[in-house]
């Protein structure tokens, strides 16, 4: 079966197109004449009675309940059998995670502080792991493998922190009965994982009742895609991580873009670019990201509470450092957590898309330039 950090790569480099692709077709479609029909069509509600919601909100509390449940699957294999289950290990990319949250959080406060745009704080502190991997599975050989690694534990850190943040500060009301119910629908899963039962379906039917009661509390539903993937059984994770990978990464995620990246571009939104709300967001996925990981990791290999392997480059960390400032859908999806206001959240999303190809834009340059130079050196030498 194939590596899963090969299968993210693989299906981050084609993804990554993808969602690039959606992305100019939901901004150009929605900057046209039939820009109001399209945004108006994804407002449009659907559903019966006690559980009736926008397609818009479908997408972001229903469909990306499989994303999360897909990450969650990540995150448990990680921590139990993968890069993560040894201390050691795991503790570089753990502390680098850290710096990645924090100083983009800082850089952003910086810009906002005393301003209505401070609870838009997580917005660049996340990383999105596929399209990260993505990037690196372009540039081929010219990224060791032990980097890979090292990037797909980092943004698995990062991702779980992400969720735990959304769960903590992007609550918006608690109804306490339904939040019982899904932890007593937790409880049952989580027995039925320690007594070995290997029936995924009971497994996901429950969950779909975890889903409703998560959402009907208040907590953000996708949460309980990742408590139902924390009790699924070890040896059935990764048979799922590869059935759900291609569906999540060509028809999820995109579906999520088209969604979510319908931002009219008018002199209001471009003036926005240089507000502290946006500015905050690019400079703190641009600088943030590169920054925190870099110095972290530094920081980790001089305290010797991680290694910097030995034939790992400085340089390659901080292209790791940018490459991990591209946000997009964690970003994305946090935006509109954050706030209420459509100008508001629109302005973020511009600023996370022009964070997020600064980014990659400037990692993909540091890798070519390393390689260039270890070949100029091969060939002085010979």
């Amino acid at each position: 079966m194939i590596s899963p950090v090969i299968l993210l790569s693989e299906t981050g480099k084609l993804s990554g197109i993808l969602l690039f692709i959606c992305t100019l077709i939901s901004i150009i479609i929605t900057n046209t004449p039939f820009g109001e029909s399209y945004v108006r069509f994804f407002h449009k509600e659907i559903g019966a009675g006690f559980i009736t919601k926008s397609i818009e909100h479908w997408v972001n509390d229903g469909l990306m309940v499989i994303f999360f449940f897909l990450v969650g699957l990540e995150i448990k294999r990680e921590l139990l059998k993968g890069e993560l289950s040894n201390i050691k290990t795991a503790l570089l990319p753990v502390f680098s995670a850290v710096g990645g949250i924090v100083f983009p959080a800082l850089i952003f406060l910086l810009f906002t502080s005393g301003t209505e745009y401070t609870r838009g704080w997580a917005i660049p502190a996340a990383t999105d792991i596929a399209f990260s991997l993505g990037i690196l599975s372009i540039l081929g050989d010219k990224v060791p493998f032990s980097l890979k690694i090292f990037l797909t534990a980092l943004a698995i850190i990062d991702d779980l922190m992400a969720i735990i943040i959304i769960a903590l500060f992007y609550t918006a009301y608690l109804n306490v009965i339904y939040l019982y119910y899904g932890l007593f629908v937790f409880a049952i899963l989580v027995i039925l994982n320690r007594l070995k039962f290997r029936y995924l379906n009971v497994y996901f039917i429950l969950g779909i009742f975890l889903w409703f009661f998560i959402l009907k509390s208040g907590v953000h539903a996708t949460i309980a895609g990742v408590m139902l993937a924390f009790t699924i059984p070890l040896n059935s994770i990764k048979k799922l991580e590869h059935i759900l990978h291609k569906p999540v990464s060509y028809i999820i995620l995109p579906i999520f873009a088209l969604v979510n990246t319908a931002i009219p571009i008018n002199m209001e939104i471009i003036q926005g670019l240089i507000s502290p709300l946006s500015l905050g967001i690019i400079f703190g996925l641009f600088l943030g990201k590169a920054i925190g990981i870099t110095g972290f990791s530094y920081l980790a290999d001089k305290l010797k509470i991680g290694k910097i392997p030995d034939h790992i480059k400085l340089k390659q960390i901080i292209a790791i450092g940018f490459i991990a400032g591209i946000g997009f859908t964690m970003s994305i999806f946090i935006s509109n957590l954050s706030f209420s206001n459509s100008l508001i959240i629109n302005e973020s999303k511009l600023a996370v898309l022009l964070g997020s190809l600064l980014s990659a834009v400037t990692g993909y340059i540091i890798f070519n330039n390393i390689k260039n130079n270890s070949n100029t050196n091969k060939n002085i030498k010979n």
